[in-house]
């Protein structure tokens, strides 16, 4: 896991270990890097491999290979939107894992008909998780950024 924003009351060692129980919950194998950053770098990269120019919570980069890949996280949305939503920013980013990790191993809320919503419910209360990302997009306008993305 790599911290490049630091997100206030939230260790790094912590979230790895959510992160490798979440994935084992997904089913995925190999190794998944998460980044943490800013919202800034979120921007950067939603333009760089989405044409977005605008800062987005999760994006997440399926490896080649089909094991695993990457999520980067911006600190900052993840903030704002517990905030708002009444859970704490650990809480926050443990469910933008758990949403990067289910795009990683193929699923896609714009094109499943639900599948990944009902998926991600399923595993968001098997870990203790409050609402999750799909089903409160429309109530925080839209931030969603998550897709299944895959670099240029």
């Amino acid at each position: 896991m790599i911290v490049n924003s630091a997100a206030r009351g939230v260790g790094a060692r912590a979230l790895e270990q959510f992160a490798a129980r979440a994935q084992r919950a997904v089913g995925i194998r190999g190794e998944v890097d998460v980044l943490i950053t800013s919202s800034a770098q979120m921007r950067r990269l939603n333009r760089q491999f989405r044409g977005k120019n605008e800062a987005t919570d999760v994006l997440s980069f399926p490896s080649p290979d089909g094991t695993a890949g990457d999520i980067a996280i911006s600190a900052e949305v993840g903030a704002r939107n517990a905030r708002h939503l009444g859970h704490s920013t650990f809480d926050e980013l443990k469910i933008l894992i758990l949403h990067g990790l289910l795009h990683l191993a193929g699923y896609d809320h714009e094109t499943d008909g639900g599948d990944m919503a009902r998926k991600e419910a399923r595993l968001r209360r098997a870990l203790g998780l409050p609402v999750g990302l799909i089903e409160r997009t429309t109530e925080i306008g839209g931030q969603n950024g998550a897709g299944k993305r895959q670099p240029s």
